[in-house]
């Protein structure tokens, strides 16, 4: 491979441009696809939002504690196609305290575990596999993200003694 080749490869997989409100998954994937930690950081500072953050935060901060079951989440994916008739994590974030210890710890199990698949069925199934990861802080199982490269890009983050 020429050096203008690798060059030319290097700039389509750095360069590429998400919609605008991208999905989770889409930022995500951008960011896995990066070969450095600098282009990794500059992805997530340029699409930051609430609900990635909050995402981010629940996988990588050991003091959250998830209060729904691990491992595989039963229900039924959502299949209509991407950009029609889905919720979105941008929208659904505002839920996430009702997962987490310390969060809405009145409400009753069943009842959390009933809404937290509502929730998963009202997505597009990549965005549902992502907040599956993230209740049991596997995010990095699909995405090469570390912990060091979302403080460098969020170090406004405060870590540790959420619950």
């Amino acid at each position: 491979m020429t050096t203008t080749t690798k060059t030319t490869k290097a700039a389509a997989e750095t360069d590429t441009k998400l919609p605008p409100n991208p999905f989770m998954h889409e930022i995500l994937d951008l960011v896995a696809k990066q070969k450095t930690n600098a282009k990794k950081v500059e992805i997530l500072k340029e699409h930051e939002n609430d609900a990635l953050k909050s995402l981010l935060i629940w996988n990588f901060d050991e003091s959250i504690i998830s209060v729904l079951p691990p491992g595989e989440v039963p229900f039924k994916a959502n299949e209509n196609p991407l950009g029609t008739d889905h919720s979105s994590l941008r929208r659904e974030f505002k839920h996430f305290y009702n997962f987490v210890k310390g969060g809405n710890d009145s409400l009753p199990t069943i009842r959390r575990e009933t809404i937290f698949i509502q929730i998963l069925e009202g997505l597009y199934p990549n965005e549902a596999e992502i907040l599956c990861l993230v209740k049991d802080k596997r995010l990095t199982d699909k995405y090469k993200i570390s912990l060091d490269v979302v403080k460098e890009a969020y170090p406004d983050i405060t870590w540790g003694g959420r619950s």
